[in-house]
């Protein structure tokens, strides 16, 4: 058997770094397992999904090194459905009904106020040919609910009825179908609902693993009864722990919190956002890993916790920093390019300044520094003024490297008597307008002879 997983968002919106993790663990878990990723688009709802949406996703997992081995789209697989559908008719477990919402609401509420759990009656179970003829004369439209096999012999008497599953994330899980509606899978328009389409496409498919969010576990119940009413066994399944905000807030698509794309256009590395959607909430440590193959060895579905999982976003620049700090220029450079960092001094300029920033573009900051007049004149005193003007004329004649800076500093020491902070701070204002950054061993040859006696104070 071919471990195959598929993840299934609908195009309606950008993804957000929680439902990156769905996919990144389907992805993960076929990797450890050689298995096949399958690229499935739940686009039946045609009014609100838009192709635009389904190619920014897939960019959006490739960027995150995701690379689907099939991509399909629901909205093509219809006459998979209407088959199914008919199956279900003909073994007598697919039913029209005919309530309107507001008939169905009524009927919740006696429900409750009997103490009675709020689930639908299956009345239409019950419905005269007279009867329903009346309600087509109204020019009402039938949905279609899957009668759950939740009873003996007398369906509107469901009893409790319990389906057990080993979930692969949370462990053993039941659902009792008798604390559950009968689902509508077919709406009055003859358009799917989410159910139907996606276990016909499972089935189809080959999906051996179904790893989801846990906010899907009851549906999971349903799922595998309707797996099986089409002659089909389920999969196995697993359902991780949401994402949400530190203050508990879940994400949304429609509001584009932590979109996948507006951290891409932010600068965040994709290992960063891909460490953090799968680390956050399991028992390991949240820590930069630079490959998907070291986080796929890392990988445990069991060590996901069954509560929420909350997450900092500036946990992400942490990780960025980590994740550049080790990349090396060879990885960097075409994007330094796009930036303007080009020539012979690019390479050793990223090397310099990889360690001191949070992002790839920072360093453009850092080429400037190098490379142009300091916008503005360092804010030294007169005392530190004077210093640093001695300084720069025991500034060693050229060529430079890297063992410039300790002679010359060598040479100012000698001559002021200065040392520590009173002897570098200074000389770091003067030569880079900033307090704190990277050694200037290294910057000192970068900016140059020439440069460095045109910023003498």
């Amino acid at each position: 058997m071919t471990v195959t997983v598929r993840f299934a968002p609908s195009p309606t919106g950008n993804i957000h770094i929680g439902n990156a993790r769905t996919a990144l663990f389907n992805w993960l878990f076929a990797m450890k397992h050689k298995g096949r990723f399958i690229q499935r688009f739940d686009d039946t709802d045609l009014a609100r999904s838009k192709q635009e949406y389904a190619n920014a996703i897939l960019y959006d997992l490739h960027w995150l090194g995701i690379y689907p081995d099939q991509t399909e789209y629901q909205s093509r697989r219809f006459d998979r459905y209407d088959a199914a559908v008919e199956r279900l008719k003909a073994a007598g477990v697919l039913y029209p009904c005919y309530e309107t919402p507001e008939e169905l609401e009524l009927r919740r509420k006696i429900r409750l106020s009997q103490k009675l759990p709020p689930v639908y009656g299956r009345e239409a179970l019950a419905l005269t040919p007279d009867e329903v003829a009346a309600f087509e004369a109204e020019g009402r439209k039938p949905h279609w609910r899957f009668l759950l096999p939740n009873f003996a012999d007398d369906p509107a008497n469901p009893v409790r009825t319990e389906l057990s599953w080993q979930d692969i994330v949370r462990g053993d899980e039941t659902v009792d179908l008798a604390s559950l509606s009968d689902p509508v899978l077919v709406r009055e328009d003859g358009t799917y609902l989410y159910t139907l389409p996606s276990v016909v496409d499972d089935i189809e498919m080959g999906v051996t693993h179904v790893i989801r969010g846990d906010d899907h576990v009851t549906n999971t119940g349903v799922q595998i009864a309707l797996f099986r009413a089409l002659g089909a066994e389920p999969p196995t399944f697993g359902h991780h722990n949401l994402l949400t905000t530190v203050s508990g807030e879940g994400l949304s698509k429609r509001t584009g919190a932590l979109s996948i794309a507006s951290l891409r256009d932010d600068g965040i590395e994709p290992m960063a956002v891909a460490s953090l959607a799968v680390l956050t909430g399991t028992s390991e440590n949240i820590e930069a890993v630079g490959t998907m193959s070291e986080l796929a060895d890392r990988f445990d579905p069991a060590a996901v916790s069954k509560s929420a999982a909350k997450f900092d976003p500036a946990e992400l620049l942490t990780l960025n920093h980590s994740l550049l700090h080790a990349m090396p220029f060879s990885e960097a450079q075409d994007r330094l390019a796009v930036l303007g960092v080009t020539g012979d001094k690019a390479e050793p300029l990223w090397l310099a300044v990889r360690g001191n920033i949070d992002k790839v573009q920072d360093a453009v900051t850092w080429w400037r520094i190098i490379n142009e007049p300091l916008p503005e004149a360092p804010d030294l005193d007169d005392e530190d003024r004077e210093y640093v003007r001695g300084a720069f004329d025991l500034l060693p004649e050229e060529p430079w490297d890297r063992s410039t800076w300790q002679q010359w500093t060598a040479a100012v020491k000698e001559a002021t008597g200065r040392k520590g902070k009173q002897l570098f701070l200074p000389l770091r204002l003067a030569m880079t307008g900033r307090s704190s950054g990277p050694e200037l061993a290294e910057l000192l040859p970068l900016i140059g002879r020439e440069e460095m006696l045109a910023r003498r104070p």
